[in-house]
């Protein structure tokens, strides 16, 4: 009885199995046929079609533009981009400036805490929130200007901002790792920051141009893209960090950081990259889309200055009738005998070369120094400084053009300073602030009542402003009549004035300005008291 229910059963086994064959065999044939139906419908042309999507016109024939997700874009190239960024920022001068350029007008000596108590969401008076702004500003310079803020007790958070702007532009992103140690009698606040450049953080196990995008945290069912483990919402959930980087012998280990505290609600690693396109969890290298015209502007300047030293060389070449080199010259010693068979002949300054019978030389006319250099160099820079937002005067630091067209030049390379300076500060500054307050909150340094039982009121304490370096004035006179309309008619404060102009804190310019002022009138009370 079994074994006719066990024939039975493998009978309708093999049908099925026939049936499904059939079935594939159906849909891949009206698969087929679909396809050829669609190869014999005469296209016809819609909207770009006959523009940019166009695929008949010769200009677009050679044309072969594919482009995927953000990972198989980015990631997959990250190692390669991150090596020639790096290679132009060491080598090309230009590359040096656009990067530098950016640092300095971004952060310079380093953004300046503004503490913005918002007093009223707090329900207390402007005074008290002044004094409180006074004395988080005195707590935060004990701690900031210390070079106890960095885990290896060498920068200052000042210095630490320049670095991770640096690494920011040069990687394309930095981490920064928040990280506690033991109290100290000399530094009451235990917070300490930890940089960490882009090739640390990886995939475990992967290295290089190679990134496995559909790897697995088997723990957790988490993808890891690139170091970055995300849940299935596409929500960071934590970063990979590797103990060396990728050619030094060490065993490589890589531990898990995640990125927000469970119970805090604080961030463990700061990730600051600036994002170009959606799911992208990986930065993009400053330079990466001027590389290219970068290395190439790079070849054509060796070439030029190589060829202007040579046509600089000035070499006399003497032919004699046996080859031989006894001509007497004055000042000169034959110091290297050489056979014939074994002649060299160099360029080189004030050089004298021996020419045997029947041998003849003949130069080439380089027309060096090229007088179409330096148009050239600087209209190849324009482009440059297009795409990376920065005007030629800016990049060349060159302001020869009138004042208009120069204080145009700088209010728009200004715009693109102020983003990037607000991103680097909502990305690093902030973060690094909220943390060290709730610790001075924490230790009863800073008096603020609810600041951890509310988000609310968290926040209004932790409201601030980061400033940096001002734009820089073309003419002092005219900025400054600017400036005075400005505030006449109720467009500007004082303090943004100042900010503006050279960076100052209106309320300590004026506490010093009453200070001066006394000081002039009690010394002009003595000149007229001797007079």
């Amino acid at each position: 009885m079994r074994l006719k229910q066990n024939i039975a059963l493998k009978r309708k086994e093999r049908q099925l199995s026939r049936e499904l064959r059939i079935v594939k065999m159906q849909n891949e044939l009206k698969l087929e046929q679909f396809k050829q139906k669609m190869t014999d419908i005469k296209p016809v042309n819609y909207g770009y079609s006959n523009g940019a999507a166009s695929h008949k016109k010769n200009s677009f024939k050679g044309w072969t533009a594919e482009s995927g997700s953000p990972q198989q874009d980015i990631d997959m190239n990250l190692h390669t981009l991150r090596q020639r960024s790096r290679n132009v920022y060491m080598e090309a001068p230009i590359a040096t400036a656009a990067i530098k350029a950016s640092r300095t007008n971004c952060v310079g000596e380093g953004l300046v805490l503004s503490p913005k108590v918002n007093y009223t969401a707090l329900g207390i008076s402007r005074d008290e929130a002044k004094q409180l702004e006074k004395n988080i500003r005195q707590e935060w310079n004990l701690w900031a200007k210390s070079k106890y803020c960095d885990i290896k007790g060498i920068d200052t958070f000042s210095e630490l901002q320049q670095v991770a702007f640096l690494s920011w532009l040069i990687n394309g992103e930095c981490f920064a790792v928040i990280d506690y140690e033991e109290p100290k009698a000399f530094m009451p606040y235990q917070l300490r920051i930890k940089l960490i450049e882009a090739d640390k953080v990886s995939s475990p196990g992967e290295y290089g141009e190679f990134v496995d995008l559909y790897k697995k945290n088997h723990k957790n069912g988490n993808r890891i893209i690139n170091g970055v483990e995300i849940n299935k919402k596409g929500t960071v959930q934590a970063y990979w960090v590797s103990n060396s980087y990728q050619y030094e012998p060490v065993i490589k280990k890589w531990v898990r950081i995640e990125a927000v505290g469970k119970k805090t609600g604080n961030p463990n690693i700061l990730h600051i990259f600036e994002a170009e396109r959606c799911e992208q969890y990986r930065g993009v290298p400053f330079l990466a889309p001027v590389l290219e015209s970068i290395k190439q502007l790079s070849r054509y300047q060796e070439a030029e200055i190589m060829a202007a030293v040579i046509n600089g060389l000035f070499t006399v070449f003497v032919t004699t009738e046996d080859g031989s080199e006894n001509i007497d010259f004055a000042g000169v010693e034959d110091e290297d005998e050489t056979d014939d068979d074994e002649k060299n002949y160099h360029l080189g300054n004030g050089l004298i070369n021996y020419l045997a019978p029947g041998e003849k030389i003949e130069i080439a006319d380089s027309k060096r120094p090229n007088n179409n250099f330096d148009p050239f160099v600087k209209s190849f820079c324009k482009y440059i400084g297009a795409a990376l937002e920065i005007p030629v005067e800016v990049l060349l630091l060159e302001f020869t053009a009138s004042y208009s067209a120069s204080r145009g030049a700088l209010l728009q390379a200004w715009k693109a300073f102020r983003m990037k300076r607000k991103w680097f500060a909502t990305d690093f500054c902030q973060p690094v602030y909220e943390i060290w307050l709730a610790e001075a909150v924490a230790k009863d340094r800073i008096h603020a009542p609810g600041f951890f039982d509310n988000p609310l009121i968290k926040a209004a304490y932790c409201n601030a402003e980061w400033n940096g370096p001002a734009p820089g004035q073309l003419d002092p006179v005219k900025e400054a009549q600017g400036a005075t309309l400005r505030i006449q008619a109720g467009l500007s404060t004082r303090e943004r004035e100042c900010i503006e102009v050279n960076g100052s804190d209106f309320e300590e310019n004026w506490s010093q300005l009453v200070i001066e002022t006394e000081k002039m009138e009690e010394i002009g009370g003595k000149n007229d008291g001797q007079n």
